[in-house]
Parts: C-alpha cells; sequence; structure tokens
C-alpha cells in the first residue's frame, strides 16, 4: 500500500507541471520574442543629391576638367610704327601735266609703316630757298608693307615767258612726322614773276590722287 501512495504523488506532480507548461506557452508574455526578417535587414544610404537645371553643383568626377582657353589676340591690333626717312627710298618722275613732279617713296625697311599728311619740300638753287606750301586737298592715311610705294605731287609754274627765269636744282623733301630729310637732285625752272601774287609752288598730302 506504501508504494501506491508515492505513485499517485508522482502523478500529480506530473499533471501540475504540464498545466503550467500549457499556461506559460498560451499567455504569448515571452520576454525575448523572436526577431522579426525586417528588423535585420540595415538601412539603405541616403540617394545622392542631384543638382537641378541652372544650378551650381559640383563638377562630375568622371568628367575630366578642361581649362578655359588662352585668350588669342585679334589681328592687326599691333600698332605700327611710322616710316622714317631711313627706310625710304625716294625717286621722282615728271607727270602727266606740265608744272608736276611726282615724288615716289618706296619702303625699303622688313617692317609695315605708315604716313599721314603733307611732306616738307624746299627747293633750293644759287638765287636762294623757297618752301612749297601746302594744297588744299585732304591727306589719307597710308600703310606700306615692305617693298610697296605711295607719291606725292608737287606742282609748280612752268616758265613759259622765253626769260631766264628761276632755276632750283635740288629738292630737299622730309616725310611727314619726321626730322630727317633726303636731298634729291632735280632742276626746276619758274617765270622770275611767278612769287609776286603769293606763293606758287604748292605739294599734295602723300597718297593722294592715288
Amino acid at each position: 500500500m506504501r508504494i501506491r501512495k508515492i505513485s499517485t504523488v508522482a502523478l500529480v506532480a506530473v499533471a501540475a507541471g504540464l498545466s503550467l507548461t500549457a499556461c506559460d506557452g498560451g499567455s504569448g508574455n515571452d520576454s525575448s520574442p523572436a526577431p522579426s526578417s525586417s528588423s535585420l535587414t540595415p538601412p539603405a544610404p541616403p540617394a545622392a543629391p542631384t543638382s537641378q537645371s541652372g544650378g551650381t553643383g559640383s563638377p562630375d568626377s568622371t568628367s575630366p576638367t578642361r581649362p578655359n582657353p588662352s585668350p588669342t589676340k585679334a589681328p592687326g591690333t599691333a600698332q605700327v610704327a611710322a616710316c622714317q626717312t631711313s627706310n625710304l627710298t625716294f625717286t621722282h618722275s615728271f607727270g602727266m601735266a606740265e608744272g608736276e613732279i611726282l615724288i615716289n617713296l618706296t619702303n625699303s625697311s622688313s617692317s609695315t609703316c605708315t604716313m599721314h599728311g603733307f611732306p616738307g619740300v624746299d627747293l633750293k638753287g644759287q638765287d636762294g630757298t623757297v618752301s612749297a606750301a601746302r594744297s588744299h586737298l585732304n591727306a589719307p592715311d597710308v600703310t606700306l608693307h615692305p617693298g610697296d610705294a605711295t607719291r606725292f605731287t608737287l606742282h609748280y609754274p612752268p616758265n613759259n615767258s622765253g626769260g631766264t627765269g628761276v632755276t632750283f636744282t635740288t629738292l630737299l623733301v622730309t616725310p611727314p612726322n619726321e626730322t630727317h630729310s633726303r636731298t634729291i637732285p632735280l632742276s626746276i625752272n619758274i617765270p622770275a614773276t611767278a612769287d609776286a601774287t603769293g606763293p606758287t609752288i604748292t605739294v599734295d598730302p602723300v597718297g593722294a590722287g592715288k
């Protein structure tokens, strides 16, 4: 009979344990719930900002930075020096009309030069010196490349009086805006009374009439 009593107690204890287990599983108050699959996924990195049209965003790292091109100088902007007497060759010829002499000036240098204005012309002879007066023509701008030539015209009254008149044997020519002159041997005979009413020997500006 003692053995039967112990077995009954044991069965009661087992039944009580099973009852407690069933109660715990149905309550849902487990202190350590199983992690969900969503909580294990790391957060996605923030999207890179995109520059808007017309903005000042950073340059694309995949595109090489190109330096700005150096400014180029416009052709023809360099200042051209004035023609100097030492770089000019002087020749003369008589014009189509009587009483005209053409003085030719050729750029004998290796650089381009310019002239603008009236030349100085002095006529010299045994009776003295006469300076040519300026005509009323406008002076053009003249550019002479190496080897180019221009000219001006000297006007004088020819001596048709039958008298001896006045003879000049030398021209002293000074280009515009220059201080050095060139001597040209030349014979001109004008009436002795030519200067009675004022200057009658005139010179045109360089480049006029071309």
